[in-house]
């Protein structure tokens, strides 16, 4: 999608302070806007209160804080990232040097691992691992463009990587969660409901 002429946003909580916690419930919020949801994917991993585990920047406000401790799991497999959206365009850095970017950003989530970093894959990634899932991530060819991608079945990192590197030519790119990763898209006529999400990324359109 060319993030110049259509509009990402993050969600997390409702005007109440409650979180969306599914599509259904950020296109009904829409709809009292006189707007839907034409696209939405879950954006970051999330705690069980589904509160973010890293940093969630939406409409220019910073509301978690970047995470660069250590653990366990895939967010902690460093090198992890945070796709960001700035006046620049979009863009996705490691998370150290997330403290770096001087110009201001619209909207940010981390997540991790990095699948690709300037043209490389994960070096931790193997070809031949068995340990596959659906998996979903986002990509950036250009400052111009953002691809967000879902598995239809089961792949392991290596192989999710490749595709962000040689067919969908993206030098960066950031994994964003895998069991529930899940997909809304009108144009697919498509909305998930695996699980009860924390944040998600989407683009609102006007209804007819």
């Amino acid at each position: 999608m060319n993030v110049r002429s259509e509009r990402l946003q993050l969600f997390l909580r409702d005007a109440a302070g409650q979180p969306f916690k599914s599509f259904e419930a950020i296109d009904g919020t829409l709809q009292t806007r006189s707007q839907k949801l034409i696209f939405a994917m879950n954006a970051g991993m999330f705690h069980r209160d589904l509160s973010p585990v890293g940093l969630f920047v939406a409409e220019g406000k910073q509301l978690a804080p970047l995470n660069t401790t250590n653990g366990y799991g895939n967010f902690y497999l460093k090198p992890n990232g945070v796709f960001l959206l700035s006046n620049s365009g979009a863009r996705i850095v490691e998370s150290s040097e997330y403290p770096g970017v001087s110009e201001r950003v619209i909207l940010a989530t981390q997540s991790g691992p990095l699948l690709v970093r300037n043209g490389k894959i994960h070096s931790a990634f193997n070809a031949k691992s068995e340990s596959r899932l659906t998996r979903n991530g986002v990509g950036v060819p250009s400052p111009d463009v953002a691809i967000f991608a879902i598995s239809e079945a089961p792949v392991n990192f290596h192989e999710f990587a490749t595709l962000f590197r040689d067919v969908l030519k993206c030098p960066d790119a950031l994994f964003l969660d895998g069991v529930i990763c899940s997909l809304h898209s009108t144009q697919l006529q498509r909305s998930d409901k695996k699980t009860d999400l924390g944040p998600i990324i989407g683009i609102a359109g006007t209804e007819p």
